[in-house]
């Protein structure tokens, strides 16, 4: 173990009840200073407030039936430190394509793509077109747009297969963006 760690007692004297309160006083600095030292510079400035989120995560369950506190409160503080280096490296990647410029990515839209979009959906037949946008742009499952428009769930797959079909169709007609 490195001596340069806190120490933590491996079985401490929790007395009759363990608290929260127990737990964040015997292992806080402990568990700072091992997100520190397994993250490095990615966690450095943020490892406080991991620590805090883990107990917050922490707070709701009984403290009693931790048999293995270190090994929670690691196990939980490591996923919140993976999660926040992620969260950084994917806004980092966003922060860099926008100051790059225009992307050349053909899932990206154009100015003129936008009305392209809107009279493309609104050619969709009608009984077909609710079903499309209750999905797409409501994000609603099969079964809540079977219940909201009073249809069975293969009738929704069905016409929203329709839908998609049109909507292929149309923009190839079109002379859409389907060549790139």
């Amino acid at each position: 173990m490195d001596p340069t760690l806190p120490r933590v007692a491996t079985q401490p004297d929790w007395g009759e009840r363990r608290d929260l309160d127990q737990l964040y006083r015997l292992y806080a600095p402990w568990l700072a200073a091992m997100l520190r030292k397994r993250f490095g510079r990615g966690i450095e400035a943020d490892a406080e407030d991991v620590v805090q989120e883990t107990y917050v995560r922490l707070a709701p369950h009984d403290p009693d039936h931790i048999r293995r506190p270190q090994a929670l409160l690691m196990r939980v503080a490591s996923n919140l430190a993976k999660d926040l280096i992620r969260r950084r490296a994917v806004r980092g990647r966003h922060v860099r394509s926008f100051q790059d410029g225009p992307s050349q990515d053909p899932s990206i839209a154009l100015p003129g793509d936008e009305l392209l979009v809107k009279e493309l959906i609104l050619s969709i037949p009608e009984a077909y077109r609710d079903v499309f946008v209750l999905s797409r742009f409501q994000g609603l499952t099969y079964e809540e747009i079977a219940t909201r428009c009073g249809l069975s769930v293969k009738s929704v797959e069905w016409r929203l297969g329709k839908a998609i079909a049109h909507c292929m169709t149309a923009r190839s007609e079109l002379g859409g963006r389907s060549d790139r």
